[in-house]
């Protein structure tokens, strides 16, 4: 580790000097020797870090949101090679040059804070070994090793002998003990920033190597971060511990407001905007407004989130517009159904075929129409029924015999039976 920050000791004068300024300022509210004073001094000089940093958090953002729109392009590659392992990396490699996309991008903040976090190390480790480093002289050096953390010297260590930290008043266990809780909450807080990160803002989908990176990731810091913690000064994993935290509640910041298309932050956030416009008849700020149009704009592709969107918009009798405002809709409703196919809610309903009845229920209804069913049995004769006579006469040339004609032959002469020979 020492031999690592040595290779940083040309950044080490700028951080002296900015703990310095600060230390001025929180000495004359807490004391020259307080711990307090060199340790907020730590703090502040991680925030003013990471504010300087913020570009290149930007940055990274803009680059996630580019790897987010590559999803569908991402998909297809998969399907096409998922047999073909090799052709697939290939494929995905030459789609990030073509775009212009990179995914480690989401190291960038890592990468570069590092030259700080190792001349923050090269500082205190001067200070524990009694020597002066860019702009601490004797007197601030005096006055950084009587400074205390909850009874622990900023320069201490995990791994030091009873000797070296008695020389700078302290305990042992004291510092042991401050030491370990300090590395268990930065590696907890690690392990909480990237398990949030693939829990809530990752599209589940679609596997892409960002997944597998965020996913190494998660397991892979707090493990280095618990076995490396045991080397830093008190004072190193003041500054790491800050920064961890700071980056936990950027994360948490952003996956509110700007989650990852098809992922449960989007899901929540989207019910969210829902109910907002719904109960407002409006989006308000650029961020709505450019979520709104970005879903608009990608029209059949919409996923399962941002279809309810648009149709809880549509069921309100609102509409979203091209440039991210939202109006009211006029005439039909046009709901989006999970397929992607606008349906209109608002349209005539269809013609429904009647129902078919039973012999039952048709023979009770013509009694109560009052009309005589075919079971029952008319008191008129049969001789007044008006199509009685037409049936009973026979019609001409039809070769119909009458009763008479059938009678007489019945009971006519018949022919003699021929006797049977023997």
């Amino acid at each position: 580790m020492d031999t690592i920050a040595s290779l940083f000791s040309f950044i080490t004068t700028p951080v002296s000097w900015v703990i310095v300024q600060f230390h001025t300022v929180y000495g004359a509210l807490f004391g020259d020797d307080s711990g307090w004073a060199w340790g907020l001094s730590i703090v502040s000089l991680v925030i003013l870090i990471r504010i300087c940093l913020i570009p290149l958090f930007v940055k990274q953002i803009k680059a996630t949101r580019a790897m987010q729109t590559l999803q569908p392009e991402m998909k297809k590659i998969q399907e096409r090679y998922k047999n073909d392992k090799q052709r697939q990396s290939e494929e995905m490699m030459k789609l990030y040059k073509e775009t212009g996309t990179n995914p480690l991008s989401s190291c960038l903040p890592i990468l570069a804070q590092s030259p700080f976090f190792f001349a923050l190390y090269h500082v205190l480790n001067s200070i524990a070994n009694n020597d002066t480093v860019g702009v601490i002289n004797d007197s601030l050096l005096k006055s950084a090793q009587k400074a205390h953390i909850f009874g622990a010297p900023l320069a201490a260590k995990f791994t030091d002998s009873s000797a070296d930290v008695a020389e700078l008043d302290a305990s042992l266990t004291t510092v042991r003990i401050v030491t370990a809780v300090m590395i268990v909450l930065m590696s907890a807080s690690q392990f909480y920033t990237q398990r949030q990160l693939m829990t809530k803002n990752v599209d589940t989908t679609v596997k892409t190597p960002f997944m597998q990176q965020q996913k190494m990731l998660m397991y892979v810091f707090p493990i280095m971060f618990a076995v490396f913690g045991i080397n830093f000064p008190v004072g190193v994993l003041v500054y790491w511990l800050t920064t961890n935290v700071w980056t936990m509640g950027q994360q948490m910041y952003v996956i509110r407001n700007n989650p990852t298309p098809g992922s449960k932050a989007q899901a929540a956030y989207l019910e969210r905007l829902t109910k907002h416009v719904t109960s407002h008849g409006k989006t308000r700020g650029r961020g709505e407004r450019a979520i709104v149009k970005a879903i608009v704009a990608k029209g059949r592709d919409r996923n399962e989130h941002e279809r309810k969107f648009i149709n809880g918009l549509s069921k309100a009798g609102l509409a979203a517009q091209a440039d991210g405002t939202v109006v009211k809709s006029e005439g039909a409703v046009v709901t989006v159904a999970e397929d992607g196919t606008p349906t209109t809610a608002g349209a005539a309903p269809r013609r429904q075929q009647p129902k078919r009845q039973s012999k039952a229920q048709r023979q009770s209804g013509a009694k109560q129409a009052g009309e005589p069913t075919s079971l029952e049995k008319s008191d008129e004769p049969e001789d007044a029924k008006p199509g009685a006579a037409k049936k009973a006469e026979p019609k001409p040339g039809s070769g119909a015999r009458s009763k008479a004609q059938s009678g007489q032959r019945k009971g006519g002469p018949q022919r003699p039976k021929s006797p049977s020979k023997k």
